[in-house]
């Protein structure tokens, strides 16, 4: 290998990285929608526990009819 093609080789890796990480950004910020990164707040606080708990139900929901399953 010459000395070019080294060159190239690493300019195409850091290259890479830069937009890789400069994507995952902007699609952060696109899916919080601006939202700041912080403490939640109450009505997101409730939405989140509700969330686990329905995670909850239904976990336990699909644990009894496997059980139904079996019979």
């Amino acid at each position: 290998m010459n000395v070019n093609q080294i060159i190239n080789m690493v300019i195409k890796i850091v290259m890479r990285r830069l937009l890789n990480s400069g994507i995952n950004k902007g699609m952060e910020m696109a899916s919080r929608k601006g939202k700041q990164k912080g403490a939640p707040t109450a009505a997101d606080q409730d939405q989140l526990t509700q969330g686990r708990e329905d995670a909850k139900r239904h976990r336990q929901a699909a644990k009894i009819t496997r059980r139904m399953g079996r019979f």
